[in-house]
């Protein structure tokens, strides 16, 4: 085995070594309460009346954004990357998000003055 190979396979071991099967039910468990969470939000506090409509669509997109925050950091594995891949994807998204909030804003000012 050449001094290359036995660096990539001491790499590759790195990788995953962070992610220990109690780690990866943890996260289990932390998004399974969270989807339970949602589904209460959206079958029995909106429809019964608990919470506005307004206010479970924030909560339910901002759980989703947590779930989906979790699945990216580990397992995609972003949480073990270095810090500059993590800007490099997380940035955007954040942008995206931005601009996507002010389309919606946007839209709704305009639409009055089509009328």
């Amino acid at each position: 085995m050449s001094a290359h190979e036995s660096t990539v396979a001491h790499e590759h071991h790195d990788e995953h070594e962070s992610m220990s099967k109690a780690l990866i039910w943890k996260v289990f468990f932390i998004l399974l309460s969270v989807t339970i969470i949602e589904f209460i939000i959206a079958l029995y506090c909106i429809p019964h009346g608990l919470i506005s409509q307004e206010i479970g669509n924030f909560l339910y997109i901002a759980l989703t954004i947590v779930k989906a925050a979790y699945i990216v950091a580990y397992f995609m594995h972003l949480k073990f990357e270095k810090i500059g891949l993590i800007i490099s994807v997380v940035l955007p998204m954040v942008f995206l998000i931005y601009f996507v909030t002010l389309m919606i804003i946007e839209g709704n000012y305009l639409l009055p003055i089509l009328k």
